[in-house]
């Protein structure tokens, strides 16, 4: 909360304003605890979807893993890379390649993979937030709001883009591997045996997109992935008082900058996801910072950290603390960077 309240403070002394803790206070209180308990647990089942959707690319490998070790290990890894950060991404896949018995290096590739659906899936909601923007912001000037729809459209593009490549990459990995390493050749030959492992890791993970079922499936699981956290914001949203003037436009456009705030985070903290809910609030729908303030705080507690204590409990079952887990973590980063 200090986090929320910092950054209220230091927009409001921006504008020399004062912060209305009252107001602030009012906004938390009168909650629909039915709507939040309903965006609660669609939250939770986003990281089911995501278990569910891990599960499809281990089977190109001909590995099966109870559904339940994989929420288990996608609990685990999703707490890490909350409180630790970049570090903490690595747990996941490390896990997974454990109860699998597969390669860490094929989880990474898994991770990569699920990295450029999830990036497909926020450009393309970012387009059409962007391109949505100018029929809702009326307190921005004519010419930004030119610029910001404009913007969505080119953001479009790129996620179709991202399709294209992943197509073409998933069918002809061998021809993409070696015109890319044909590219980096003009890098040292340091730096060129790293990317060339690099690269070998990401073709690795989008061969299954190579199988027009497998892709179709990744695609589903993606989208219901998306649609359960949609559904959480429209829950969210209509939990608080404020929240009933939001239209479903409105809800994805809200997403659609969220998501790309939450690409900018302080291991333990947040950071973008708080902004960026606050400056949309405020600056596009007309929101005061202390209820803007408010929906943010508990939007952070529901995207990020509502995980926290449910990663901590499966490890916990499973034996592990969290220093061994910050170990686990910075081992295998290590390992990675001497690659």
């Amino acid at each position: 909360m200090a986090v929320f309240l910092l950054l209220a403070i230091v927009l409001y002394r921006l504008r020399g304003a004062s912060f209305h803790w009252q107001l602030f206070a009012a906004t938390l209180q009168h909650l629909a605890w039915g709507w939040l308990s309903l965006s609660i647990l669609l939250m939770l089942l986003t990281y089911v979807a995501r278990a569910l959707r891990w599960e499809v690319m281990l089977r190109p490998l001909g590995r099966e893993v109870s559904l339940p070790q994989l929420i288990s290990d996608t609990a685990i890894g999703f707490m890490a890379a909350v409180l630790l950060g970049r570090v903490g991404e690595l747990v996941r896949p490390y896990l997974i390649s454990v109860s699998a018995g597969v390669s860490f290096t094929s989880q990474m590739a898994a991770w990569f993979l699920e990295r450029v659906l999830d990036l497909l899936a926020v450009l393309l909601i970012f387009g059409f937030a962007l391109a949505s923007i100018p029929s809702h912001a009326s307190t921005l000037g004519p010419g930004l709001r030119w610029v910001l729809g404009a913007g969505g459209y080119v953001a479009a593009l790129l996620g179709s883009i991202c399709v294209a490549l992943l197509v073409i990459f998933g069918k002809f990995p061998k021809q993409a591997e070696q015109r890319l390493s044909s590219a980096l050749a003009i890098l040292p030959a340091k730096y060129y045996e790293h990317s060339n492992t690099v690269l070998r890791t990401a073709l690795e993970g989008l061969q299954s997109t190579g199988r027009p079922a497998l892709l179709g499936m990744l695609l589903l699981h993606t989208v219901l992935l998306w649609g359960l956290i949609a559904g959480g914001y429209y829950t969210l949203l209509r939990s608080f008082s404020t929240g009933v003037h939001f239209h479903t436009t409105d809800i994805v456009v809200l997403i659609g900058f969220v998501s790309l705030g939450s690409l900018f985070q302080i291991p333990g903290i947040g950071g973008g996801v708080q902004l960026v809910s606050i400056v949309v609030l405020t600056e596009m729908y007309g929101f005061s910072l202390e209820v803007a303030s408010g929906i943010a705080m508990i939007l952070w507690v529901l995207t990020l950290v509502i995980i926290v204590p449910w990663g901590l409990a499966f490890a916990f079952h499973r034996g592990l603390n969290f220093s061994k887990i910050k170990h686990l973590a910075v081992d295998e980063l290590s390992s990675q960077e001497n690659l």
